[in-house]
């Protein structure tokens, strides 16, 4: 029987979804982009935007977050 995938743990649902990225055949660098400008925003939301504690929690100094947010073209939701 198979699980649900909110009862899988995050190593399963992270190869399920990695999966589906090698058979579309997308690139290493597109997906770690993709995956760090998510995860950004994910933090962004959590700590509504207050930078310091989004460094903190990435555990990347301020400058760094500011710095990777401009490389990935976040905008300034946060």
């Amino acid at each position: 029987m198979e699980k649900k995938f909110s009862d899988l743990n995050i190593h399963q649902k992270l190869d399920l979804v990695i999966r589906e990225m090698v058979e579309k055949e997308l690139s290493l660098k597109d997906v770690l982009r993709e995956f760090e400008k998510i995860f950004f925003e994910q933090t962004a939301k959590k700590y509504e935007g207050n930078k310091t504690k989004m460094a903190k929690a990435l555990g990347i100094h301020r400058n760094t977050l500011q710095n990777r947010a401009k490389a990935l073209k976040i905008k300034k939701r946060y």
